[in-house]
Formats: structure tokens, C-alpha cells, sequence
């Protein structure tokens, strides 16, 4: 598969084309390759480690459910979602969550 300035091609095929061209509500930004600082999951997910940090788990089962649960009380935290999304310094000027 080849690749375009380090992005997947499925990122920028026609399927996907037409998915993003029947949702006129959604916005797509292409963020450079190797530039974590700018995507906002990056931030979620080192948020979430950090909680993580000190916590044992003995199955998988039961740390798939604690992640779980706290990515869900991410979700209900706007003032963290905007926080996080600040960090990236990029202009977004409606978020809507």
C-alpha cells in the first residue's frame, strides 16, 4: 500500500471521500505525520495513563473495564474535553461535544 506524505491512503480514498461528503455536519482536519502535539486523543489517552499509573489489574477483562469507565468520565468532563483540546493550540472555534 502506498502512502501519502505519511498518511494511509484509506484516509483520503474515494470511499472515504464520499462517507465524509454525505455528513455535512462533520469536519475533517488532516494533521501532519509524527506531530502528536496536535491531535487531541494524544492528550485524552496520556490523561487517562496518568489515573492508571498506581493501579493493578489481574485480568485483562478487568482493565479493559476500568478504562472503560474512565474514558466514559472523560466523555462527561467538558471543562477537561476543552482543556485537552486547548493544548493542541489549534483554532476550533465551535466544539461541540
Amino acid at each position: 500500500m502506498t502512502q501519502h506524505r505519511g498518511i494511509l491512503n484509506t484516509h483520503r480514498s474515494a470511499r472515504m471521500r464520499r462517507y465524509l461528503a454525505a455528513r455535512d455536519w462533520l469536519t475533517i482536519f488532516y494533521l501532519p505525520p509524527h506531530a502528536p502535539e496536535l491531535n487531541p486523543i494524544e492528550s485524552v489517552w496520556s490523561h487517562l495513563k496518568r489515573s492508571l499509573a498506581n493501579l493493578t489489574k489481574h485480568t485483562i477483562d478487568q482493565l479493559l473495564q476500568l478504562i472503560k469507565t474512565r474514558l466514559k468520565r472523560i466523555q462527561h468532563r467538558p471543562a477537561l474535553l476543552s482543556g485537552l483540546l486547548a493544548h493542541t493550540h489549534l483554532p476550533i472555534s465551535n466544539p461541540n461535544y
